[in-house]
C-alpha cells in the first residue's frame, strides 16, 4: 500500500508539468506552466499570464489583459484582438488572423499551421502565437 501511495504521489508531483509549445515542426518553442508562467526553450521565463488575465513581461511589468470575453488588451486598455469561443484569433478591426483548434494546433489566416500548444487555453495560445512575442 506504501509503494502505490509513492507512486500515486511522484505521479502527481510531475504530472503537473508544463505544456510545450511547439513550432510547426514540432520542435519545442517554449512552455507554459499552469501558473501561467511562460518559458522560451531554455526555460527562462519571459512573461507571466496571471489569474484574473493580467498578461507580464518577464520583470513583471503589465504589457495587456484577456478579458472573460475573449477580448485581448494591450496595457494601455486599447483592444488589440479577440479569441472566440470557437478558436477563431481576429485582430482589432475582427480580420481572422488565425485559429486555435481544440486539439492545440495553432493555424494562421490561411489555415497552414504555425504551432502546437496541446493543453493550453486557447486564449493563452492565441496570446502566445499572435499577439505579445515572450
Amino acid at each position: 500500500m506504501k509503494k502505490i501511495l509513492v507512486i500515486a504521489l511522484f505521479g502527481l508531483a510531475f504530472g503537473a508539468k508544463a505544456q510545450t509549445i511547439e513550432s510547426g515542426s514540432h520542435s519545442t518553442a517554449g512552455y507554459v506552466k499552469s501558473d501561467g508562467t511562460i518559458e522560451n526553450s531554455s526555460h527562462s521565463t519571459k512573461g507571466y499570464i496571471k489569474s484574473d488575465g493580467t498578461i507580464e513581461n518577464s520583470s513583471h511589468s503589465t504589457i495587456g489583459y484577456i478579458k472573460s470575453n475573449g477580448t485581448i488588451e494591450n496595457s494601455s486598455h486599447s483592444t488589440i484582438g479577440y479569441v472566440k469561443s470557437d478558436g477563431t484569433v481576429e485582430n482589432s478591426s475582427h480580420s481572422t488572423i488565425g485559429y486555435v483548434k481544440d486539439n492545440g494546433t495553432v493555424e494562421n489566416s490561411s489555415h497552414s499551421t504555425i504551432g502546437h500548444a496541446s493543453g493550453v487555453k486557447k486564449e493563452w495560445a492565441a496570446v502566445v502565437f499572435f499577439f505579445f512575442k515572450f
